[in-house]
């Protein structure tokens, strides 16, 4: 049978899945031009956001803690210095990793100026912030007691809708340099401590890596964004729920009501949660079903990205990744051919549709499971093309089904001029059109047959037949000529000749039209050729029994049924040549029974030959299924061990070998004991050719029989 190439079987399953394929390229293509189009960049992101609130319970973090400042604890904004200090001050005896101060303190709030910056200048781990300015802001300036060191920017990123769903980690100056984010610098102090250092990742001399950490940058057109502001160093947030944010109060703190364990060794951020004061931003979490949006205080957003940062490094919580456009671009491709090719291979709008619902479910399920792995995966387009190429080809087959009808109004007025007996089937094995010749041939009507197959009429061997043979020109693509038995209504059994061809209307429908011959006699007069090529047939297989015994004496001792010298040698060039390309080890054991020439100068050459045919036997016991035990003649045997994992599994082989053989023989009321001499070579250790490895082992085996013989010596290095 002739090979079908990788080539070959592409270009007829392309021919087969043409429609279905060109379906869901167009419209996978014109979905990828919406989506790089920036249409569907809003259902997308609100999409996440939904799928993030689906998401299940995430502990609560104690390592960030939240002192807030509410309405009640504000009785004049702003607060002054020496309340602020006093704050300060207490939280500082609870030894917290990092103290994040939220509030702006560009300018002077007296009372208690100076006692603030003595305050601030004793705590060394105090982060303030700043605004870097921007589009919408001029600015605001940082803390001017505080270092360098320990001020971070408090700008988020927005998207087109008002929502907070990246992480800005660094902005860079005129120069160059990076400014770190209020959350990457508090971040960053308590990494530190935990002896975990910022450094350029390995993958990327680009990236930033805490630990073993990459944190891959933002691109403008990652996940479902288009054209989004990638500046600065971006990562996607991968947000708590506020309720999973540790917070005390302000007034707490400073009465004294906060347990010491519940501040000490964690990052304290000091920040407004007062709406009167603003500070509001909305994120994924803002998103409800049928509430409002409710949105979140901006020190709640830096504890959630200080948090992110400090969980991704330390207990590898998944950060927010995305595909390559081209894998997405796949990926919505595969999901319109799905959708594309199930509605045609089901061809029903009722089955399509609970089929698509089925299928739609699956693909929010892959999304969501995806985003609990840390994967943001396009669902909007990918379910606009599973749905959109199915309509499309489900709109296409009830075009199919009108011009069907038409083609067959049409080929039933043509076959009923022929007087063959012709039928035309659909890819269901239904007869869709007959003509009179084949009603009378079969001995039915044609309205008891249309719509009906093989199976409601004939037998089921015959039946069986006839479907794989009209599968097989459907499958293949081609017509082709069958001999088939036939029996009709009266039961009178044909023999037949059937020529099955494919052809399609304009539509594109696809029919099998087959022509039938009735070639009985014919056949009646072919049997008696086929008793004579019985005969000769009969007289090949003689023949090739005869060469198989032949092939077998030349391959085998005559007296063990052993493999013999040619077979030896041919089987252990395989071991070697498998051992070669898959690394492995060969061993080679020679063998020569010690007082053999004894016992046929005292018994004779009978007892002789029956002594080796016992050895033969026990050899074969003590080998595995794989190994080869040959006769090379006379006394010497050889045994080949493929596959061995070391040295010592030979030596196990030769122990076994020895007991084996030193046991005593009976032949013809004889007692008679004999030992083996066992040399043993090692592939590729003691050589790296089949002669090398025959000379080491030969030579091994006479070295045994030197030291004193019933043993085994294992050949030297080569």
């Amino acid at each position: 049978m002739k090979k079908i190439s990788l080539g070959e079987k592409l270009k007829k399953w392309l021919q087969q899945e043409r429609r279905v394929f060109l379906t869901a390229s167009g419209v996978a293509g014109s979905i990828i031009i919406l989506r790089i189009a920036g249409l569907l960049q809003t259902s997308e992101l609100a999409t996440l956001d939904q799928l993030m609130l689906l998401r299940p319970p995430e502990p609560v973090d104690e390592r960030v803690v939240i002192v807030k400042i509410t309405e009640a604890d504000i009785k004049k904004w702003p607060i002054t210095d020496k309340e602020l200090a006093i704050l300060l001050k207490k939280i500082d005896t609870f030894k917290p990793r990092a103290i994040g101060l939220d509030i702006y303190r560009n300018l002077v709030q007296e009372p208690g100026h100076k006692e603030l910056v003595n305050t601030a200048k004793s705590i060394p781990n105090l982060i303030g912030i700043q605004r870097i300015k921007d589009e919408k802001s001029p600015g605001v300036a940082p803390p001017p007691f505080l270092s360098k060191e320990q001020i971070g920017f408090n700008n988020f990123p927005l998207d087109t809708d008002g929502k907070v769903r990246r992480n800005l980690l660094y902005v860079y100056d005129q120069d160059g340099n990076a400014i770190p984010s209020f959350a990457i610098t508090l971040a960053e102090a308590y990494l530190k401590a935990q002896g975990v250092e910022s450094q350029s990742a390995v993958s990327n001399p680009n990236y930033l890596q805490l630990g073993k950490t990459v944190f891959s940058p933002f691109a403008t057109n990652d996940g479902g964004y288009v054209g989004a502001d990638d500046g600065g160093y971006q990562i996607l947030g991968n947000f708590r729920s506020p309720d999973k944010l540790l917070t005390v109060s302000m007034a707490d703190v400073l009465a004294n009501k906060v347990p010491a364990n519940k501040l000490r060794d964690r990052i304290v951020i000091i920040g407004l949660q007062a709406s009167s004061f603003g500070d509001l931003f909305y994120t994924p979490y803002s998103s409800k079903f049928f509430d409002a949006a409710e949105p979140f205080f901006g020190v709640q957003i830096h504890a959630n990205f200080t948090s992110q940062i400090i969980n991704a490094v330390l207990d590898g919580r998944p950060l927010i990744k995305v595909w390559s456009d081209f894998v997405e671009s796949l990926w919505i491709l595969a999901w319109s051919y799905f959708g594309a090719s199930l509605s045609w291979k089901l061809r029903s709008p009722k089955k399509s549709t609970v089929s698509m619902l089925l299928a739609g479910s699956g693909l929010i399920g892959i999304c969501y499971l995806g985003l609990l792995a840390g994967y943001w995966i396009p669902l909007i387009p990918s379910i606009m093309a599973l749905f959109g190429s199915a309509i499309t080809i489900t709109s296409y087959i009830a075009h199919l089904e009108e011009e069907l009808q038409r083609s067959k109004e049409f080929l039933q007025t043509v076959i009923n001029t022929i007087a063959d007996p012709i039928f035309v089937k659909d890819k269901q094995h239904r007869w869709i059109i007959l003509n009179q010749a084949y009603c009378k041939f079969i001995g039915y009507s044609y309205e008891i047959l249309i719509y009906k197959s093989e199976y409601d009429f004939f037998p089921k061997e015959q039946a069986d037949n006839f479907w794989k043979q009209d599968e097989l020109v459907f499958s293949a693509g081609k017509g082709q000529e069958n001999e088939e038995e036939f029996t009709d209504v009266r039961g009178n059994t044909h023999i037949i000749a059937t020529k099955r061809s494919l052809h399609k209307d304009a539509a594109g429908n696809l029919f099998l039209v087959a022509v039938i011959r009735d070639i009985t006699e014919r056949k009646r007069i072919e049997e008696d050729l086929k008793k004579t090529a019985a005969e000769l047939m009969r007289s090949n297989e003689e023949l090739q029994l005869s060469g198989n015994q032949l092939r077998h004496l030349a391959y085998h001792d005559n007296l063990t049924g052993l493999p013999n010298r040619k077979q030896f040698y041919e089987r252990l060039k395989e071991c070697l040549e498998d051992a070669s390309s898959n690394n492995k080890l060969v061993a080679l054991l020679f063998l020569d029974l010690d007082g053999f020439k004894q016992v046929n100068d005292t018994l004779g050459h009978d007892t002789g030959d029956k002594l080796l045919k016992i050895v033969a036997q026990r050899l074969q016991g003590c080998l595995r299924g794989g190994d080869t035990v040959s006769r090379l003649g006379g006394d010497e045997f050889t045994v080949i061990l493929p596959t061995i994992r070391k040295e010592q599994d030979a030596a196990i082989v030769a122990e076994k070998i020895l007991a084996t053989l030193a046991q005593p023989y009976t032949v013809e009321e004889h007692n008679i004991e004999v030992t083996v001499s066992i040399g043993i070579s090692i592939y590729p250790l003691h050589g790296d050719s089949l002669e090398n490895l025959i000379k080491q082992a030969d030579v091994a085996m006479y070295a045994a029989k030197d030291l004193g013989r019933n043993r085994y010596e294992l050949a030297g290095n080569d």
